[in-house]
């Protein structure tokens, strides 16, 4: 188990070394896989390009332990001139069936969760976002890393 998820977190840390178009690919580790909503993740990006278009996901790795089939998150995000925006964000994690949507191997998941395929940042500067967990528990077990990723379009 401890190898399968050292193998995991290694391949994970060399692809996104390999990602040149990645404005920010970071995730936050969830101690003892038990996200607790008062605990929030925190991320800033700095933006210097405001013509080109993003990809915009927010990564997940759950255990298969998880007992729901999808995440409920608020995203808040302080803009440079420090306008601030609130957005609620359901993430499926599983199909119908009950099938897992994310790929990985023996009980941890990945998912890249697409937000926006097509973001355009309207200002330059340091951009803040907030994840927190929304979900009825306060206290979600098999949740052990959340991220960000933000690509530019290749064009």
């Amino acid at each position: 188990m401890k190898r399968t998820i050292a193998i995991t977190v290694l391949a994970a840390a060399l692809l996104t070394s390999c990602s040149s178009n990645a404005l920010i690919d970071e995730t936050v580790s969830i101690p003892k896989a038990r996200w607790d909503s008062q605990n929030w993740a925190y991320f800033n990006v700095d933006v210097q390009d405001t013509v080109s278009a993003y990809y915009f996901y927010f990564t997940l790795r759950h255990l298969e332990n998880y007992k729901y089939s999808n995440l409920y998150l608020f995203m808040h995000t302080t803009m440079p001139d420090g306008a601030v925006t609130h957005d609620t964000i359901e993430c499926l994690l599983a199909e119908p069936s009950g099938r897992w949507i994310g790929h990985g191997s023996g009980s941890m998941r990945n998912i890249d969760i697409p937000l926006n395929n097509n973001l355009h940042f309207p200002m330059r500067g340091i951009y803040k976002f907030e994840i927190e967990q929304a979900m009825w528990d306060s206290v979600l077990d098999g949740i052990s890393d959340v991220g960000l990723k933000i690509e530019k379009h290749d064009k």
